[in-house]
């Protein structure tokens, strides 16, 4: 089972800095954290225009909750939590879950 960290960036100050501080300093500092089996980014963008995403979407992908929470207790999680404050002038919210694959025809759900 794979336990999967969201992170939801909002619209930040200045998004050139966030794009460059975010891939030359941020992205390095989270991808050192131990256990982080997988990490994506992305810019949604929202079905309903009404409702404006978020700037940019991080997942990082570990193999348990607990894994996670040692990824986060350790000095590279650590460092890459504080280092939020350097560039999400937009803010940010996060969030966690078990991640659950659903197939046609056998829906697995929590």
């Amino acid at each position: 089972m794979v336990h999967r960290l969201v992170v939801n960036y909002g619209q930040p100050e200045d998004p050139g800095h966030f794009d460059d501080y975010y891939r030359d300093t941020h992205t390095p500092l989270a991808v050192e954290m131990p256990g982080v089996i997988r990490y994506t980014v992305g810019r949604p963008q929202s079905l309903d225009p009404s409702q404006p995403g978020p700037y940019m979407v991080a997942e990082l992908d570990f193999e348990s909750e607990q894994a996670m929470g040692e990824a986060f207790a350790s000095n590279e999680g650590k460092s890459a939590t504080a280092d939020m404050a350097n560039f999400a002038s937009g803010g940010a919210t996060t969030y966690h879950y078990e991640v659950h694959e659903v197939r046609a025809g056998v829906p697995e759900m929590p």
